[in-house]
C-alpha cells in the first residue's frame, strides 16, 4: 500500500484538525475516555471535518465512500492497536496503517460507533467487519451490540438492522487494497485473550462460573433486538427487523426444505431500481451500481447464512420473531400507512413473509419434525400469515423498465445475466417495442451463444414474422441469430438443429417465414457449398462445417439436398461432404416428415429424393455408392461417447436395396448390391443382434436366391422380354448371398429357438431354387437341415453321410457327377479342396483317367460359359490340382509345331497342358455341335474367361524362369520361349474360333509378344539370330490368321521387334 496517499494530503490534516479540535471542546477527558452521552460535545467539528474530506472530493481522487472506509479504517486500527498492547516499534514495522493512524489521537469506542452512525457508512463498517477472523468477529461485533444497548435510541435500532442486513450480504466483487491491509491487522490480533471482551483487562484468572461469551452471530443479534425492541418506533424500522428475523431464519434452517428456485426476480428488481433511483437521483450512482446493490439485497436472503447457529433453534427463533411482531403490531407498527404501501422494506417483507411460510409448510409436509414440534411450528406459522402486509398489493412494473434494467444487466454481466438472456431472447413485448432489444442483441452476441437462448431467439422471431413485424427488423434479428449460432461450439450446434427439426419439421424455421426473409437463401446457400467445394476445405473443416450448419439452420432439408446433390455431381467432392455431416448428426436423426416413412431420417429421405430417382450415369452411381458409404461409417464426435453411423445400414437396406430387388427395377440392380454390401461388411457391436436380423434377413435371403437362381446363363437373353442380369451383377448377387447367410448363420447357431420358424420357411421356399443356389445357405442351415445335392454327384464322390443329402433330380441323370462336381468346386475355395479330397478315381486304371479326363473336357464345356470370373478361378484352380496329382490326363499334340526342341519341358508341363486342354474346350465349345448354344454374349463372355487363364498361366510360366544371377539359364529361358509361343497360338486360334472380334484374346497375344521380348532381352543366349528369325516368321504366320486389321497389324508390329 502506498502510504502517500494516506498522510500526504490536506484531506489528512483537515481531518486531523477536526479531532485535535474535538479533543479540546471535552477536556478535561480526552477522546479516548469519551462515552455514548458525551459524543454530542464533540460531534460537530469532527463530522465537518468528515463533511469536507468526503464532500469534497475532486476529480481523480478517492469518492466520498472510499474515503468514509478511510476513515474508519485508520481509527478502528488505532483502537486495536491500543487495546491489544502492542508495541510501538512492532507497529511501526509491521502495520502499514501506522503512520497514519499516528496523526489521530486516541479515541475510545464509543467515538468510532458514534462516528459510523453519524455518518451513515454502516455498509462501510460491516464491509471491515467482515474482515475479521470469525471468533474476533463474533467479539468486535458483541462490542457494537453492547455499546448499542446502553442509553438506545431509535438511531441505535437504525444501525444495528444495518450492521445485521449488511452481514448477510455476500462481500462484494472486487477487495480494495484498503480491505486487504485491515484484514492483515485484524488476523495479527487473532489471539485467544482477544476473545474475551467481558473480562477486566487486569483480571489475571478468569471465574469458571463467569458465562462464556456468545459465539453466534445470531443469536447476538437477536438478543440486542429483543432489548431495544422499544425503539423500534416506526413502521419502516418494524419492516426492516421483521424482515431480517424472517431472511436469518429462512437462510439458517429453511434453504433446504424450501422449494424457491434460485434466479433473477426481474419485476421486483426493476422495481427495486426504481425506487433507487428516485432516493438517489441527486448523488446519481450508474445504473449498473444501482442494479448491482439490488441483487446483492435480494441475495441475501435467499443464500445460505454465512453464520454458523450454535445457540439457537428454529423454534427459538421463531417464536423470538412471532412475539416481537405482536408487540409490534399492539403498537400499530405494522399497519402501513397509505405512502409507504409501496416502500422498499414493505416489499422486501411480504417477499421474506412468502418465503419462510412456504418453506415451513414444506417442512411440516415431509415428516421430519415430532408431533409436539408440528403443533408449535404450525402455530407460529399461522401467526405469521396473519400479518396485515401479507394482503399489499404487489407492486407494479413497466415492461419497458425491466427491458431497460435487463439490457444494463446484460451489457455488464452483472450476476444472473444468463437467466435474464433467456428472459430477454423470448420476451416479446420488448422485442417489438423499438431498436433498443435488437441493438443490445448485437453488441452482446457472446452472451447468447447458448443453445437454449438461439431456440428461443428463433421463436420469437417465428412470432415476430407471424405478426407482421418489422421486415428490416426481422432481417437483422435474423442474421444475428445466424452470427450467434455459427460461435457455438460443434456439440450446441447440433443440439439446436435436432431441436429446430423437431418444432418446424423438415423446412426449418424458413417454412415458417414469410417470402421477404427468404429471398436471397439459394444464393446463400449455393455460395457456402460452392466456396467449400472450390476450395477442397479438408485443411480448415471448421468453418466449412460452420457454413453449412449456417444454413442448415434455416432450412435443413433444402441443405441436406443440396449437399447430396453435389455430392453426386462434382467428381470427388462425396469425400469433403461425407466428412462435413459427419460432424453434424443433428441433421440426419429420425425426423418423421410430411410423405416420409415414419423412422426414415431426414439424411435418408434427401438422398432419395434429390439423388437416387436422378442418377444418370456410371460415375454419378460410383459417386453414390461411395458418398453412402462413408455416411454409413461409424465416427466419434468430440464430446460424444457414442460411436453410431450417421446413416443407419438399416435404413439404407430399407430405402434404396429391398424396393429394388425385382425384375421390374433390375436397371438398378447392380448399385442396390454394392451398397447392400458396403452396408453388410460394416462391423457391429459385439454381443449386440446384428441390425440385419431386424430387416426381414429370411425373405431377404430367398429373394437374392431367387435373382442369383434367374441370372445362371446371364448373357442369354430372357424369353419373356425383362431386362437380364450382367454376369458382375451376378458376381455381386453372389457375394451378397455369401456374406448375409454367413451373418444370418452366426445369429440362428446363436440363437436356434427363436429363428427356427424363420428357418423352416427359408427351406420349403428355397425348393424351388437350383440346388447350386440353395447350397449357398450352407451356413443358415447349420445343423437343422443337410447340404442337398444331385444323386449323381455320388457316384464321382465320396461325401460324409451326416453332411449330405443325395436328392433325384431329373436334369441330373447317369453320367452328370462330374457335372454336380464341377459346379460344387465353384462355390468356395474350401468347398473346392474338399471335393478334390473326396474325388473317387482309380489312377492305376488307365481307361478310367482316359474316361474322366474326357469326361471332364465336356464338363468345363458346360460349366465355363455360366462361371463368373471368381468361380472361374476356382474351377481353375481345380483343373490345375488335377493335372499336378496326375488325375486329369491331356496329351500334348504338334498342331503348332513339326517337332518337339530338345528342350526339359517338365517343369512348364502343367501350363502347357492346361493351355492344350482349353484348347480342346473352345474346339468343342465353338464346333458344330454347340454353334447354336452360345449366343454372341456368351461368346464374349468365354472370350473373358480365358483371357484370365491365358494370364495366369503366362504369369506362372514366367515365375518358373530362374534369375538371371542364378548362372547359365539359357536352356530355361528357350523352354520358357517355347511354351509362350504356344500359348500364343492357342489364344489366337481361340480367338478366331470365337465369333465377334474378341479383343479381350488379341490383347494377351500382345503381352504375350511382350513378355517374350522381355525373356529375349533378358536372356540373349536363348537363342541364335536365326532361331529368332524363325521364331519371328512362325508367330507373324499365325497373327495372319486375325481378322481384325487393326489387331493383325498391331501383332505384326509387335512381332516384327522381337
Amino acid at each position: 500500500m502506498d502510504h502517500e496517499n494516506w498522510i500526504s494530503c490536506e484531506k489528512t490534516a483537515v481531518l486531523q484538525g477536526g479531532f485535535l479540535l474535538a479533543g479540546q471542546l471535552c477536556q478535561p477527558r480526552s477522546l479516548a475516555d469519551l462515552e455514548k452521552g458525551d459524543w454530542s460535545r464533540v460531534e460537530q467539528p469532527v463530522l465537518r471535518a468528515v463533511a469536507e474530506v468526503c464532500g469534497g472530493a475532486r476529480a481523480g481522487t478517492p469518492d466520498s465512500a472510499h474515503w468514509k472506509k478511510k476513515i474508519i479504517c485508520i481509527l478502528w486500527s488505532k483502537l486495536l492497536g491500543q487495546e491489544n498492547g502492542v508495541d510501538i516499534d512492532a507497529r511501526w514495522r509491521e502495520d502499514p496503517l501506522f503512520p497514519a493512524q499516528e496523526v489521530f489521537p486516541s479515541i475510545s469506542r464509543a467515538v468510532l460507533f458514534q462516528l459510523v452512525q453519524a455518518m451513515g457508512c454502516s455498509g462501510v463498517y460491516t464491509e471491515l467487519l467482515k474482515c475479521f477472523p470469525a471468533p474476533l468477529l463474533c467479539v468486535e461485533l458483541s462490542r457494537l451490540l453492547e455499546h448499542l444497548r446502553r442509553d438506545s435510541s431509535p438511531q441505535d435500532a437504525q444501525l444495528l438492522l444495518e450492521v445485521w442486513w449488511e452481514l448477510w450480504k455476500d462481500k462484494r466483487h472486487s477487495l480494495q487494497s484498503l480491505d486487504r491491509a485491515f484484514a492483515a491487522q485484524c488476523a495479527r490480533y487473532s489471539s485467544p485473550s482477544s476473545e474475551l471482551p467481558c473480562q477486566a483487562p487486569k483480571r489475571l484468572k478468569t471465574d469458571p462460573d463467569a458465562p462464556r461469551p456468545a459465539t453466534c452471530v445470531p443469536s447476538l443479534l437477536f438478543q440486542a433486538l429483543r432489548e431495544i425492541e422499544s425503539h423500534v418506533n416506526s413502521p419502516g424500522l418494524t419492516c426492516f427487523a421483521l424482515s431480517n428475523c424472517l431472511d436469518t431464519l429462512y437462510s439458517s434452517f429453511l434453504l433446504e426444505h424450501a422449494t424457491y428456485t434460485k434466479g433473477t426476480d426481474l419485476h421486483s428488481l426493476a422495481w427495486e431500481v426504481r425506487l433507487r433511483e428516485e432516493y438517489s437521483r441527486a448523488a446519481g450512482p450508474r445504473l449498473e451500481e444501482i442494479i448491482r446493490e439490488a441483487q446483492r439485497d435480494q441475495a441475501a436472503g435467499r443464500s445460505r447464512s454465512p453464520f454458523h447457529l450454535e445457540d439457537m433453534s428454529l423454534l427459538q427463533g421463531l417464536r423470538a420473531t412471532c412475539s416481537l411482531a405482536q408487540a409490534w403490531r399492539s403498537r400499530g407498527l405494522l399497519k402501513i400507512p397509505d405512502a409507504e404501501v409501496l416502500g422498499s422494506v414493505t416489499l422486501r417483507l411480504k417477499r421474506s413473509l412468502l418465503l419462510v411460510i412456504r418453506a415451513l409448510e414444506d417442512l411440516l409436509g415431509s415428516g421430519g419434525l415430532m408431533e409436539a414440534e408440528r403443533h408449535d411450528v404450525s402455530d407460529l406459522k399461522d401467526q405469521l400469515k396473519d400479518l396485515e402486509v401479507l394482503a399489499l398489493p404487489d407492486p407494479q412494473c413497466t415492461s419497458a423498465e425491466m427491458a431497460r434494467v435487463a439490457m444494463a444487466i446484460i451489457d455488464h454481466r452483472l450476476e444472473g445475466h444468463e437467466d435474464v438472456a433467456l428472459r430477454f431472447a423470448s420476451e416479446l413485448d420488448w422485442a417489438s417495442s423499438g431498436t433498443e432489444w435488437i441493438s443490445c442483441l448485437e453488441r452482446n452476441k457472446e452472451v447468447f451463444q447458448h443453445k437454449d437462448l438461439v431456440l428461443k431467439l428463433l421463436s420469437t422471431l417465428a412470432v415476430m414474422c407471424q405478426l407482421e413485424a418489422d421486415v428490416l427488423q426481422c432481417k437483422k434479428l435474423q442474421s444475428i441469430i445466424a452470427d450467434v449460432f455459427s460461435e457455438l461450439p460443434l456439440l450446441c450446434k447440433n443440439e439446436t438443429l435436432v431441436a429446430v427439426l423437431a418444432s418446424w419439421g423438415p423446412g426449418g424455421l424458413r417454412g415458417f417465414l414469410p417470402q421477404a426473409l427468404s429471398e436471397g437463401f439459394a444464393e446463400e446457400l449455393n455460395l457456402a457449398f460452392n466456396s467449400i467445394i472450390q476450395s477442397r476445405a479438408e485443411g480448415s473443416m471448421g468453418p466449412a462445417v460452420s457454413a453449412v450448419a449456417r444454413v442448415a439452420l434455416q432450412d435443413p432439408q433444402a441443405t441436406l439436398r443440396r449437399c447430396c446433390h453435389l455430392a453426386v455431381v462434382n467428381l470427388g467432392a462425396h469425400s469433403l461432404l461425407a466428412q462435413i455431416l459427419q460432424q453434424l448428426p443433428g441433421l440426419c436423426y429420425p425426423q418423421p416428415g410430411a410423405g416420409a416413412p415414419t423412422g426414415e431420417s431426414l439424411l435418408c429421405g434427401c438422398l432419395r429424393d434429390a439423388v437416387w430417382e436422378k442418377l444418370s450415369s456410371s460415375k454419378e452411381e460410383e459417386q453414390f455408392l461411395h458418398f453412402v458409404s462413408a455416411l454409413m461409417d461409424p465416427v466419434a464426435l468430440p464430446q460424444e461417447a457414442a460411436v453410431e453411423p450417421l446413416l443407419a445400414p438399416e435404413e439404407v437396406l430399407r430405402t434404396f436395396v429391398l424396393p429394388c430387388l425385382s425384375p421390374s427395377s433390375s436397371w438398378r440392380l447392380e448399385l442396390c448390391l454394392q451398397l447392400l454390401l458396403a452396408a453388410l461388411k460394416l462391423a457391429c457391436r459385439p454381443r449386440v443382434t446384428h441390425w440385419v436380423m431386424s430387416c426381414s434377413p429370411f425373405p431377404l435371403l430367398f429373394t437374392l436366391g431367387r435373382l442369383l437362381d434367374d441370372s445362371c446363363r446371364c448373357w442369354e437373353e430372357p424369353a419373356d422380354g425383362s431386362l437380364r442380369t450382367s454376369m458382375e451383377t451376378k458376381e455381386l448377387l453372389i457375394q451378397a448371398l455369401n456374406v448375409l447367410a454367413e451373418l444370418v448363420g452366426q445369429e440362428v447357431a446363436a440363437a436356434p429357438d427363436s429363428w427356427s420358424r424363420a428357418l423352416f420357411w427359408l427351406y420349403r421356399k428355397a425348393e424351388t431354387l437350383d440346388w447350386t443356389v440353395r447350397l449357398r445357405f450352407r451356413p443358415v442351415w447349420g445343423a437343422h437341415f443337410k447340404n442337398e445335392v444331385p444323386k449323381s454327384l455320388l457316384d464321382v464322390c465320396e461325401l460324409p453321410e451326416q453332411d449330405w443329402c443325395p436328392l433325384k433330380m431329373p436334369q441330373y441323370g447317369p453320367g452328370t457327377g462330374l457335372l454336380a462336381w464341377a459346379e460344387c468346386c465353384c462355390y468356395s475355395d474350401s468347398m473346392q479342396e474338399k471335393l478334390l479330397s473326396w474325388l473317387s478315381l482309380n489312377q492305376s486304371q488307365a481307361e478310367d483317367v482316359r474316361m474322366f479326363s474326357k469326361g471332364l473336357m465336356v464338363v468345363l464345356t458346360q460349366v465355363l460359359p455360366c462361371c463368373t470370373m471368381a468361380e472361374w478361378a476356382r474351377l481353375l484352380g481345380a483343373v490345375r490340382a488335377l493335372l499336378v496329382s496326375g488325375r486329369l490326363y491331356v496329351p500334348y499334340s504338334l498342331e503348332y509345331v513339326d517337332f518337339l526342341p530338345l528342350l526339359d519341358l517338365r517343369p512348364l508341363a502343367t501350363e502347357l497342358r492346361l493351355s492344350v486342354l482349353l484348347l480342346r474346350v473352345f474346339q468343342l465349345l465353338c464346333g458344330p455341335s454347340c454353334a447354336a448354344w452360345l449366343s454372341a454374349g456368351g461368346a464374349a463372355h468365354v472370350g473373358r474367361l480365358y483371357a484370365v487363364a491365358v494370364r495366369g498361366m503366362a504369369s506362372s510360366l514366367l515365375e518358373k524362369l530362374p534369375a538371371a544371377t542364378a548362372g547359365d539359364c539359357g536352356d530355361s529361358a528357350a523352354a520358357l520361349l517355347f511354351a509362350l509361343t504356344q500359348v500364343f497360338c492357342h489364344t489366337l486360334h481361340v480367338q478366331v474360333m470365337l465369333p465377334g472380334p474378341a479383343e479381350s484374346l488379341c490383347l494377351c497375344a500382345l503381352e504375350l509378344v511382350t513378355q517374350c521380348q522381355a525373356v529375349l532381352a533378358a536372356h540373349p543366349s536363348s537363342s541364335s539370330a536365326l532361331q529368332r528369325d524363325d521364331m519371328r516368321h512362325f508367330l507373324t504366320s499365325i497373327a495372319n490368321n486375325v481378322q481384325s486389321v487393326e489387331m493383325r497389324t498391331a501383332l505384326c508390329q509387335k512381332i516384327a521387334q522381337l
